[in-house]
């Protein structure tokens, strides 16, 4: 049987995704339309005449304005489609919705082996953390960190998934006080009290703006004797740091060690939802599979947390509709004037988000990338919506402000709670964001086959016909049990999720 050479996502839409490279000439198999041009797999073909001015729809959904006339058979794109800002009318599309859609699957694992810490949080993971307050204390953190890399060094504590150094390149330069300062506190202090972590090391350098008593009072810390802090100047200098750095260490290994893996329900499970190199398949396939897994999650009681405020902004509509309130409906409107706000103030358009990967595989304005992108949060209702790593304290799926940079936006997730990441990539995004484990989703099979060593899982079996939505969905939250379990991602075989680390900084730099 030959494969369909392109897909229709909705009656309404005067277009169809090609799920092969067409030729000039290829049967499209609907209309009777012939491709005029070629048309690479992912993008899309006009299956009518379009007039110039026509809104153009994807998945029933407005995604722009023809710019001239389009024929049938032509290749839908940047050349003829252009992005036309989303209207007012949001107020009417809140409705209250007091519960998630159900899925059809009761035989899905409701535990995972877990760690349970003594504050009763849940982990996926055993880390040893060495975090910057500063960046000038970045080199001293790694060259702690160091001491324990190879795969000898912790062969006596098998237990302990690590040691790892987060650092950034902010903290000062900023002032004690303003949004810059407080972002950054609150995302230090999210990674502080993250539960993969037994135990954290703040390194500072000693004179800098985000002083350590400053962050353990607004963050409600205490020093511990499994998070502690110093001062490089005050030890005298970075060799004498490095030193008291790694005794410290060494001396919470036995420990660390003895932390085992016990049944837990998946209810402790905080998911972060993530896409990055989007393509024309991410919509299709990986984004609405890993919805399914996110709606089998909050069925049985767990959390995702959906994100990328500017990757929503055309298809806000289909999370208002499933808003449990009106305030829950309003904060996210409130967070798409900031970014509109925020964007004009620097001369840009959110339409400038989708990148060139994102077009040469397929997408052609934000509106289009912004339906894959909510996709990803299944039908679940929106329970809450957070500020940039605040910490998520509400089940069921919610939705947290960070840009739609991919290591920024994991980071707030990561501070905010989150134990799990998952990551759709249509272009071959290679990611990992330590303390917590990042599953790696193809949205397409070439994607999948040719970067082998970093995608956990083929979601383009969906396009190519060998599997339904449903069952890769079924999939990806086995693999995600699996994984919150202690199986290893690819990301983490392959060392990521230290660089990765990147709190949002905005504002001047003094």
């Amino acid at each position: 049987m030959v494969p369909p050479a392109v897909l229709r996502l909705h009656e309404d839409d005067p277009l169809a995704v090609a799920l092969r490279d067409l030729i000039a000439g290829d049967e499209l198999g609907l209309q009777n339309v012939r491709a005029f041009q070629p048309i690479p797999r992912g993008h899309k073909a006009a299956l009518r005449r379009i007039a110039a001015g026509e809104a153009v729809r994807k998945f029933g959904q407005v995604i722009g304005l023809a710019s001239r006339d389009i024929q049938p058979g032509e290749h839908i794109h940047t050349h003829n489609l252009v992005f036309v800002p989303s209207q007012g009318g949001h107020l009417a599309e809140i409705q209250e919705k007091r519960q998630a859609f159900p899925t059809r699957q009761e035989d899905s694992p409701d535990t995972f082996m877990g760690i349970l810490r003594p504050d009763g949080q849940a982990a996926t993971r055993n880390y040893i953390g060495v975090l910057t307050s500063v960046n000038c204390s970045a080199t001293t953190a790694r060259l702690i960190a160091d001491q324990f890399k190879g795969d000898q060094t912790l062969a006596a504590y098998p237990n302990v998934d690590g040691v790892v150094a987060l650092t950034h390149k902010s903290g000062c330069a900023a002032g004690e006080e303003g949004p810059a300062i407080n972002l950054l506190r609150r995302t230090l202090a999210g990674f502080a009290r993250h539960p993969n972590f037994y135990a954290l090391l703040i390194v500072g350098l000693g004179c800098e703006d985000n002083q350590h008593k400053r962050l353990f009072e607004e963050a409600g810390l205490e020093a511990s004797e499994r998070l502690k802090s110093f001062y490089i100047q005050e030890l005298g200098g970075t060799r004498a740091a490095v030193r008291a750095g790694v005794e410290y260490i060494q001396s919470l290994l036995p420990m660390a060690n003895e932390v085992v893996r016990q049944p837990l329900s998946v209810s402790r499970l905080k998911l972060g939802l993530q896409c990055g190199g989007s393509d024309g398949f991410s919509a299709l396939t990986a984004n609405p599979a890993l919805g399914v897994a996110s709606d089998i999650l909050v069925k049985k009681g767990g959390t995702s947390i959906l994100s990328e405020t500017p990757e929503i902004y055309g298809a806000e509509n289909i999370l208002l509709s499933r808003a449990v309130n009106q305030s829950v409906g309003l904060r996210l409107l409130e967070l798409l004037d900031w970014w509109q706000s925020y964007a004009a103030q620097h001369q840009e358009t959110l339409d400038n988000n989708p990148a060139p990967g994102n077009k040469t595989g397929g997408i052609t304005t934000i509106l289009e990338k912004s339906l894959g992108a909510v996709a990803k949060g299944g039908r679940s209702a929106l329970q809450a919506v957070y500020n940039y790593a605040e910490q998520v304290d509400k089940r069921g799926l919610v939705f947290m402000d960070t840009p739609g940079f991919d290591p920024v936006s994991v980071t707030g997730q990561v501070a905010g709670g989150a134990n799990l990441v998952c990551f759709t990539t249509g272009r071959g995004s290679c990611f990992g964001c330590k303390p917590v484990p990042s599953l790696k989703l193809a949205t397409n099979t070439p994607l999948y086959e040719r970067m082998l060593d970093d995608m956990d899982l083929n979601c383009g079996q969906i396009a190519d016909g060998r599997a339904s939505l449903a069952e890769i969905g079924e999939q990806i939250y086995q693999l995600l049990v699996e994984t919150a379990s202690g199986r290893r991602t690819k990301s983490e075989l392959l060392g990521y999720g230290e660089d990765e680390f990147a709190p949002w900084h905005f504002g001047a730099t003094l």
